[in-house]
Order: C-alpha cells, then structure tokens, then sequence
C-alpha cells in the first residue's frame, strides 16, 4: 500500500499528525485457511446425506504508518474461491478505529446478537436452528464502524450504513439493495464493559448492550422504522463461564394483520474447561412472538409462538485440528405447535 506525499493543509495545527501520516512502512500479506465436514443426524427425519464440507481461505494484510496508526486488510473467500467478504481497519491509537466492513456480519449489534459462553457454537448455530431470531442491525450491509479507546475497561462502538441491504460495492462505484430495497439508512451503538474495579473477583465479568434503527420506507404501507435491542452478561471463574442475554426486534410493519410484527428473545450459556484442550457447554436460546397487529391473539396457541433450542456440547482440540458433537434439540420448530426435532452433529475442523 502506498500513499501520496501531502504538501499543504489549510489548518497549520494539523500540519504535523498528518505529516506523519504520510509516509507509510512496507507492510505483509498472510494466508490462513480452514476445512471443515460434518455429519448430521435428525432424528426420524430422512436426511440423505449427512456428510457435510466446507472451506475457507483468509487473506490478511497489515502495516504500521510513522505516526504508530496502524492499518489492516482482511479478505474472505469461501468454496470455491468465492469472494465473501472484506473490511479494512485503521488503528489510530488513543483516537480509537476505523473500520470499512463489506458486510462480514462482524460489526455493529451483530457483534454481541449471542454471546454466551459454548464449547464449540450457539445453541441454535451447530446445525438445527429451529428458525430462531436474532438481531442483526446493519451488519449485513456495507457499513462503516468507529469504536473508542478503552475507558475504564468500557468500549464504544457506532456503525453506520448508507443503504441497509448494499454489499460489495466495488470501488469508483455506488451501490443500493435492488429495486424491491424497502431499506434507507441504519445505526448501530454498542458497548462492552469490563466492570472489574480493579478486582480480580470482577475481572471476568463483561456486560454488553447495543441497540439499532433501521430506517423503512414502503410507498403502498405505513411501514415504521426497524428497531432492535439486545443486553448480556457474562461471568467466568476459573475454568467455569456463565451467562445470560436478552434481546428484541420490531420489523415496523404495522398495515399486515396476518403475522407478529415483533420477537424477544433470550439465551443462557454455561460452559466448563476441562483443561487446555477439552471444554463442555450447555446453552438455550428462546425466541417468543409478540405484537400482533389484529384482536386475534389467541390465533395460534401459546407453543405456536414460542421457539426453544437447547444444546449439550463437547470440544477437543489437538494441534491444528479439532472434534466437537453438539446434541440439540429444538421444539416448535418455525412456530409451528409441537413440530419438535432432535438433531446430533458431529465436526472434524483441520486449520492451516
């Protein structure tokens, strides 16, 4: 990466930081990569086959500028060498970071959408999700992230995208979510705080919390803005971690009198090391209907509008490669009453 020499700026106060700006140190470009198959088993389903791959090559590159701001790029391609997503990050010290996300689900609300401590994944994410919902905010989108310094162990971090549905935007370019986008503008605030007071009894505790507003619009409906919410606590001690979260989303549309316009969700975790190399968890995540938008509540009966996933998991890892099961089970799957699945997934993960 290489930049141009700056000769004049019209503040003199600036004149020396961004001097040191210009002159940039060679930088490195790294490969890592993954490959991963897994076997599915859903219990009285007919699931053809069970076996499963999936792999991953990651491009990163870094550099360090002489002022000590520090730049960083990082590219996914999924099978088959599909790109997937990218973000640059620039590092400007005690100022805090940039970050320009094409939409690799990692910043803003999505960040924290469920945090609880697992051996391997969520609940809901080893392979039966059961159609639970989580909070995603702008993630999706190209979106551009500024996140504090650490101030008394607090972050803060606001996420901005221009369309709520454009991705991958090539440069000297524009871009929008299609012609069917109902989507304008989207902000996302989150923080995370490491209350330990200077404790060691409090130094593993973390609390997150992040709220978002999409903004909508629908020239045939009154659609309103989207909103969604999510707070989390964990704790760990020792070898053992513990946690809990809540979370909401409200889709703004207030003219269907057919379907909930609204969801609230909640999640606890508690996970135990074994040792170094050998962890099990056990995790829940609920997710409940709510906001009907005609007189007919009892339309669906109260398990018609409630989705529970729970799951008991185990990981081991060796070297570069690891083995973990999760065993989940999901009831009321799709908010449909006593459709209820059992499902046992197995995962070789090689890292290279």
């Amino acid at each position: 990466m290489k930049m141009n020499k700056l000769t004049k700026v019209g503040c003199s106060a600036l004149c020396g930081s961004l001097a040191a700006i210009s002159a940039v140190s060679a930088g490195e470009l790294t490969a890592t990569g993954s490959a991963v198959v897994t076997y599915t088993s859903i219990e009285n389903e007919v699931t053809g086959n069970p076996i499963g791959m999936v792999s991953a090559v990651t491009f990163k590159g870094s550099g360090e500028l002489d002022n000590g701001w520090t730049y960083g790029l990082s590219i996914a391609h999924n099978d088959q060498d599909a790109y997937s997503s990218s973000n640059i990050d620039i590092g400007m010290g005690g100022l805090g970071s940039l970050n320009f996300d094409q939409g690799d689900s990692g910043n803003g609300i999505a960040a924290y959408d469920n945090v609880m401590p697992t051996a391997w994944e969520e609940a809901h994410g080893a392979g039966l999700s059961g159609g639970v919902k989580t909070v995603l905010g702008v993630a999706s989108s190209d979106n551009v992230m500024y996140t504090t310094p650490q101030m008394l162990g607090t972050t803060i971090a606001v996420t901005y995208a221009f369309d709520v549905g454009s991705s991958d935007t090539n440069d000297k370019s524009t871009g929008s979510g299609g012609a069917n986008n109902r989507t304008g503008r989207g902000y996302d605030l989150t923080i995370k705080s490491n209350p330990s007071l200077g404790t060691e009894i409090l130094s593993g505790l973390n609390l997150y919390a992040g709220a978002s507003v999409i903004e909508q619009y629908d020239n045939a409906n009154a659609d309103s803005d989207k909103y969604e919410a999510v707070g989390a606590l964990t704790y760990a001690l020792g070898p053992v971690e513990i946690g809990w979260m809540v979370s909401g989303l409200y889709d703004g549309n207030d003219t269907t009198t057919t379907a909930y316009n609204s969801y609230k969700n909640q999640g606890f975790g508690i996970a135990f090391n074994v040792n170094d190399d050998f962890s099990v968890s056990y995790g829940k995540y609920e997710t409940r209907k709510a906001g009907y938008n005609t007189d007919n509540v009892q339309a669906t009966g109260e398990a018609g509008r409630k989705i529970e996933v729970e799951s008991f998991q185990a990981a081991f890892t060796m070297g570069g490669a690891s083995i973990a099961i999760a065993d989940v089970r999901a009831d009321n799957v799709l908010f449909v009453d006593a459709m209820d699945q059992k499902a046992t997934i197995v995962k070789l993960g090689l890292a290279f």
